[in-house]
């Protein structure tokens, strides 16, 4: 399988972490999103939505949208799971992700502060916008999980750990005030202890640009 990635990609990271939590072998396409690369013609007949990631299927078929693929990979190679057999405790989980994935994430994607700034917004407003929503998001985010397990739902990763990781990938470049989030940056300091998390940081991509700031 091919896997259209960017290495600052929350959404790709979070899909990294996942194919490695589960042992499928992939090639990374990286595609360069500050460059543009996502406009040319030959990726936007791969993806229409001009946005990583995409994953290519050895049969040729092209999915898209990171939580769309975490479920078909869920589906395919349920072990280990990503998520919790009982309806409801799956429910909660996938609220807690969906919180990131869903109000966070797309108000301050590459495309969002673009935006802003052809607006006239400089870096430092597009900073505090983006730190507000984490910080928002965050909150809620705490308050969802559970208070008393090595990871937000359980003994091991899952979903709302695969999207909160990448989350605070962002958190840390930006600057946001974690003081308040304590229990999600353990969390965090678990998940970054294992194999699977290490392999799909954004600094160990093979399109890495270390010292880069935009």
């Amino acid at each position: 399988m091919k896997l259209y990635t960017y290495w600052r990609s929350t959404t790709s990271y979070r899909l990294r972490i996942a194919l490695n939590l589960k042992g499928i072998d992939y090639e990374s396409a990286p595609v360069n999103l500050v460059a543009g690369a996502q406009r040319e013609a030959g990726y936007a007949a791969v993806n229409p939505g001009l946005g990583v990631p995409a994953l290519e299927l050895e049969d040729g078929r092209v999915l898209t949208q990171s939580m769309a693929i975490l479920d078909w990979l869920e589906e395919v190679q349920p072990e280990p799971a990503l998520l919790p057999r009982d309806p409801v405790d799956r429910a909660h989980v996938r609220a807690a992700a969906f919180g990131i994935a869903t109000d966070i994430h797309p108000v301050n994607n590459l495309r969002v502060i673009g935006r802003l700034k052809a607006m006239g917004h400089g870096p430092d407003e597009t900073t505090a916008w983006m730190n507000h929503w984490m910080s928002e998001g965050f909150t809620a985010f705490q308050s969802l999980i559970r208070p008393d397990t090595p990871f937000c739902f359980g003994e091991t990763p899952g979903l709302a750990d695969l999207c909160l990781v990448p989350q605070l990938y962002n958190a840390h470049r930006w600057g946001t005030d974690l003081d308040p989030f304590a229990r999600l940056t353990e969390i965090e300091a678990r998940c970054l202890a294992l194999p699977a998390f290490q392999a799909a940081r954004p600094e160990a991509q093979p399109d890495a640009q270390p010292g880069a700031t935009t």
